[in-house]
């Protein structure tokens, strides 16, 4: 891109977006690396707001969401985290945040990579609007325990070329398997950040909610 006869380098911008129920270092690890392996220039981390995916369950707190992924992501330089899906009053939606996030900077000065699971990638044909991402970001499909990359081969052709698939050391933790650990007394210790770990414990979230 150039202005004036000056070249201004488009800024790269990872999304990650995500319950964060609660938020834990497989999160941090996949940003951390795609901020690495990509060239980003910065990662904002995106709670959902009314997550429509995740009805059958209750969800914590937005608040209580926002402030653990402010805690674990306060320490890094390079890591943000926005309210935009938590301010909004509807259901969440990659594809409706994206579009509001553009307006948030000049005309093609931004390129997004959206970084989730490969598994959630796998399901993107059902995701609101799934056809219109291509044109929003490039999609990093990060690699999780049980899951083929191979696979990817399998979505519609309007993805080819668009997805980055990424590979990191996998660390099988899961926002479920703490919920499910703090219920029952267990250990859940450097499975995420401490100060989210004193959060937890201190707002006694996940205790006597059948989940």
């Amino acid at each position: 891109m150039s202005f004036g006869g000056h070249v201004i380098r488009t800024r790269k911008i990872g999304i990650m977006g995500g319950t964060f129920d609660p938020i834990h270092y497989g999160h941090l690890l996949a940003a951390e690396e795609s901020f690495f392996a990509l060239d980003l220039d910065e990662v904002i981390f995106v709670p959902t707001g009314k997550p429509p995916h995740k009805k059958t369950r209750r969800v914590s707190s937005t608040e209580d969401r926002y402030t653990m992924t402010l805690l674990a992501t306060l320490d890094n330089p390079h890591f943000k985290v926005s309210r935009i899906e938590i301010d909004r009053n509807e259901s969440s939606h990659t594809v409706d945040t994206l579009r509001e996030m553009r307006h948030w900077y000049a005309p093609d000065s931004i390129q997004f990579f959206f970084i989730t699971g490969l598994d959630a990638v796998l399901d993107i044909t059902t995701w609101k609007e799934y056809t219109a991402l291509p044109s929003l970001c490039k999609i990093v499909a990060v690699n999780r325990p049980g899951y083929q990359v191979g696979k990817l081969e399998q979505l519609p052709e309007i993805f080819k070329g668009n997805i980055v698939p990424l590979e990191i050391p996998l660390l099988s933790i899961s926002s479920t398997e703490i919920r499910r650990r703090i219920e029952s007394g267990k250990n859940v210790r450097y499975l995420m950040p401490e100060l989210v770990e004193r959060y937890i414990y201190k707002k006694g979230l996940y205790k006597r909610i059948g989940r």
